[in-house]
């Protein structure tokens, strides 16, 4: 008999095991090292923002359906399994990201490949929360699990950096050393490692997942399982306007969540081609966010259990909505319009006081706004209820990148490209007036 309490450890290591997706190939560095192949940010901001903006729309299109398919036909446990598969595949191609040999296409298929499998995992086990506390403890528990993925992503980060990330300049790692196992540093070896490494991370940490946790949801597939997924999906899709507080939150967090992401995706390409920063001066940069993404994530977590989700979430999307304008105002030549010298490090500090910032709202958003949706879904529809958060975080997910790439391409430059963050963030507060903390489930 496993315990409640291995049961919740196993879940936590879900986001263990998956935060090194995020924090080393999509924002600190992978993205970055993209933009040094391509030699210009702007070129790399587009490209990146094309390229994930594909994978939200296949995300967005299949999240609600593979939900729905979940709670009508059997336990999530074998879907996380698949999309496991996924993840691994996508982080490990990135391997084959050669200078000598760069094929844009191929890289960002890989990518988007890792992308969807990691997108839709973290619906299967997300949907797991209500199950493994009471209402007044799921705050504190998801908290708790988010900063236990920052944990290991920090860490991840610090081996990058330390052992395996080689400047492109002197091909030596952050302390002085060749990269681990005899890579070529002249062909970044090192620093192309980061994708078999967040794949091997996943597969050896995903062992306490599997092996604790499990699915209380054991119906057995049938024949007509997708027919009654889709009209049952149907249904709660309709019935949506009925449920005003969920309907509300899911449009408001279409927005926030997104524009949060962008932040996260574009945080790397942005400090590369921008303030001219190198992979590991960016790989720093990640660990002062995450250590502070940590932090509030596990007191968001208890702010969340002690007041609740709501005020937790409008605090974090007014802090977001500033720090957005202020990204705008830092360049290598000006910090909110005063000029700097070329040897200034004022845009420097200014930047990894956003990125402490960034990673501190950041941490306490998503733990809150995880916990929101358990308190807005219907218990008996939950992954389905997941698959729709994923839907409204992914329905703008590829909007953003694409207006964020379009604006890039337009203006030609990387500081108005991401001014579409803020509308975003405005809107997603706006809409949080209607949501109600305890609504009356319809």
């Amino acid at each position: 008999m496993i315990s409640n309490k291995k049961r919740i450890w196993g879940w936590f290591f879900f986001d263990w095991a998956s935060q090194p997706y995020n924090t080393l190939l999509l924002t600190f560095i992978f993205g970055p090292y993209v933009k040094e192949m391509l030699g210009d940010g702007t070129a790399a901001q587009t490209a990146w923002g094309f390229g994930i903006g594909a994978a939200g729309i296949v995300i967005a299109i299949c999240a609600p359906i593979f939900g729905a398919m979940a709670d009508t036909s059997g336990n999530r446990l074998r879907w996380i399994w698949f999309f496991s598969l996924l993840y691994f595949v996508g982080a490990f191609g990135l391997w084959w990201a050669s200078p000598v040999s760069f094929n844009l296409t191929l890289i960002l298929v890989s990518f988007a490949i890792g992308l969807i499998g990691m997108e839709f995992a973290t619906i299967f086990t997300n949907s797991m929360l209500p199950d493994l506390g009471t209402r007044a403890e799921i705050g504190r528990i998801s908290g708790n699990g988010w900063a236990f993925g920052y944990v290991g992503g920090l860490l991840t980060l610090v081996i990058m950096l330390l052992l395996f990330a080689e400047n492109a300049e002197t091909g030596k790692t952050l302390i002085g050393l060749d990269p681990l196992f005899g890579l070529d540093a002249s062909l970044r070896e090192g620093t192309r490692a980061v994708g078999p490494l967040a794949a091997i991370w996943y597969a050896i940490f995903m062992i306490p997942f599997f092996m604790f946790v499990r699915d209380p949801k054991t119906a057995k597939p049938s024949a007509g399982a997708i027919r009654l997924a889709l009209n049952g999906l149907k249904t709660t899709i309709i019935g949506l306007p009925k449920s005003p507080s969920l309907f509300a939150y899911l449009g408001s967090s279409m927005f926030y969540r997104d524009a949060l992401n962008g932040m996260y995706v574009f945080g790397g390409i942005y400090a590369a081609g921008v303030l001219e920063w190198s992979v590991v001066d960016t790989g720093i940069f990640g660990i002062l966010a995450i250590i502070n993404g940590a932090v509030f994530a596990w007191l968001g977590g208890r702010a969340d259990s002690a007041y609740g989700p709501k005020p937790v979430i409008i605090s974090c999307v007014v802090l977001l909505t500033l720090v957005a304008v202020s990204i705008v105002f830092i360049s290598r030549e000006a910090v909110f319009g005063v000029a700097v010298g070329a040897s200034s490090s004022l845009p420097d500090i200014a930047f990894y006081i956003v990125g402490a910032l960034i990673g501190a709202a950041g941490g306490a958003l998503q733990t809150a706004s995880r916990t929101m949706m358990v308190r807005q879904a219907n218990p008996d529809r939950m992954t389905e209820a997941f698959g729709l958060y994923a839907l409204s975080g992914k329905a703008t997910s590829f909007i953003a990148p694409l207006l964020i790439g379009t604006v890039t391409y337009v203006t030609g430059s990387q500081q108005l490209g991401v001014t579409p963050l803020i509308g975003l963030f405005m809107v997603g507060l706006f809409l949080l007036i209607w949501v109600k903390p305890d609504p009356v489930k319809v």
